[in-house]
Order: C-alpha cells, then structure tokens, then sequence
C-alpha cells in the first residue's frame, strides 16, 4: 500500500489498538508505533521475536537499561 496513492496517513490506517514497526528503505528499524494508552510493558510476543530475531533488541534488556536513564530523558 502506497500513502501517496491512497492519501493515508499511518495513523489513518491503523486502528487504536494496532502496533506499528517502522523500517527504513535500507531496512534499519526506524521506530515502534505503540498504540495510546498501552502499557509499554506488555509487547505483542510477535513484535517481541521479531524486534529479536531481525533487529537484535532485547526487551529485557532494554527495561533494566530504562532504569539507568537519568530523570527527565526519555527512552526510546
């Protein structure tokens, strides 16, 4: 599906509890899209074995790593 054809945003095509992974052309991971209101705790174990497999994040890890985030700075 291609925005520029169907004038669609992300979020227009996403309902309000999707979960979105964002890929750059080079196929780096960009981002996660979480839905409003969702614990950021609770992942999709999809998303958890692929954000594993293909992009080596550690969920686990990044959690514990949260913890040593100084205030006021956010994780991405």
């Amino acid at each position: 599906m291609n925005d520029k054809e169907n004038d669609l945003t992300l979020e227009d095509q996403l309902d309000e509890e999707d979960w979105a992974l964002i890929i750059g052309k080079n196929g780096n991971l960009k981002g996660i899209f979480i839905p409003a209101g969702v614990d950021e705790d609770f992942v999709p174990e999809s998303i958890v074995a692929i954000m594993a497999q293909y992009f080596g994040v550690d969920f686990e890890e990044e959690i514990e790593d949260a913890f040593d985030v100084p205030p006021g700075k956010t994780v991405h």
